[in-house]
């Protein structure tokens, strides 16, 4: 069951969502996109404050198309939070029973359960201007989550804090989202933060999905062109396939012959992307299959990990070396990668291959 968009069209006048999408029961789906690719307007789809002009939206199997949102089981938790500022925390958290006709035993024990949940035990009575960002996200979490919805939409829940509240609070989301089984649509731009918390990834593009897959798949093997330059850094070399080697095809480019293990059945000739991760390049590595010669232009340090910018004759790529790297500005170097972990895409682009 869980969630499922049939075919959803919404045209603009200068913009249209065309997609399919599915969420299974009790997870988390994260829309992730440039700003103006529609993430927002398929929530509010999802929400039912858009409708589509085509297509359906069903829940756990029950079709919401035209159902009003007050009448959706949705739970929905806004970008700025949109908390109640005349009201404390436990008029917040209990808007929704109240309009629902909760008993007041019955209230007063989902409150504090869900204050509890999102650790906020004796807050009721704070008023919500008087708390931190993180404690109002909370607040906006358990108050949306109070009448029991079938599911959760959150709207760029964390955009608004600072990064270390961020990265602590999208555990707890996770954290709180496992406990009740919810099934989740999330909203971000933020690729770490799509990786982190989803179980799958719905990568869009100008109103359409490019490509859905777990977070793995998402970074580590993208189908499409538009994902594997927007998630993520990533070395993209254009070149051509020559010839079979075993199990490697092997390509052609102005870095000189490179080979990739993948399916070897693509066509001769072919005009491809070969795109290899920063990690998985090795400075001055030992593997002779795939290298590529420069100079370094650049070095950042980033405590944990070294970013190093390699300039050669023909293009510009970056490296990312785990702990201290020896490497400084002006020296000449090489990086090398395996044929494992590098893939490819065909090129359509006539400008995007090696000549003949």
């Amino acid at each position: 069951m869980g969630l499922e968009l049939r075919r959803i069209i919404k045209t603009y006048s200068d913009f249209i969502i065309e997609l399919s999408l599915a969420a299974s029961t009790g997870e988390i789906l994260t829309l992730l996109g440039p700003s103006g690719c529609g993430k927002t307007t398929t929530l509010h789809i999802i929400a039912g404050f858009i409708h589509p002009d085509r297509g359906r939206i069903l829940l756990n199997g029950n079709d919401m198309t035209n159902i009003p949102p007050h009448r959706r089981s949705v739970g929905l938790v806004f970008q700025d939070y949109a908390l109640f500022p005349h009201m404390d925390v436990f008029g917040n958290v209990s808007f929704g029973l109240r309009m629902q006709g909760w008993g007041k035993k019955r209230m007063n024990k989902r409150v504090n359960d869900l204050l509890s949940l999102v650790q906020l035990q004796g807050y009721e009575r704070r008023i919500v201007t008087e708390l931190s960002g993180g404690e109002q996200q909370r607040v906006a979490l358990a108050r949306a989550l109070a009448p029991e919805p079938e599911i959760l939409l959150l709207d760029e829940p964390l955009s608004a804090l600072d990064a270390r509240l961020r990265k602590d609070l999208r555990g707890e989301i996770k954290r709180i989202q496992r406990e009740l089984g919810i099934t989740t649509v999330y909203v971000t731009h933020d690729q770490e933060e799509a990786l982190a918390i989803s179980d799958h990834i719905a990568v869009m593009n100008d109103g359409r999905v490019a490509q859905t897959g777990t977070p793995h798949d998402i970074y580590m093997r993208p189908d499409h062109p538009f994902v594997a330059d927007f998630v993520g850094t990533t070395n993209a070399i254009p070149a051509r396939i020559r010839r079979r080697e075993g199990d490697l095809l092997v390509l052609s480019s102005e870095e000189g012959e490179l080979r990739v293990h993948c399916d070897t059945s693509h066509e001769l000739g072919r005009k491809v992307v070969l795109y290899v991760r920063p990690e998985h390049f090795s400075v001055n590595g030992p593997d002779e299959r795939n290298r590529i010669s420069g100079h370094v232009t650049n070095c950042e340090y980033l405590g944990d990990t070294t970013v190093v910018t390699l300039q050669s004759a023909h293009g510009q790529y970056t490296a990312k070396l785990f702990g201290t790297s020896r490497c400084s500005a002006g020296q000449d170097v090489h990086v090398a990668f395996s044929p494992d972990e590098c893939w490819i895409l065909h090129s359509d682009d006539p400008e995007r291959g090696p000549a003949d």
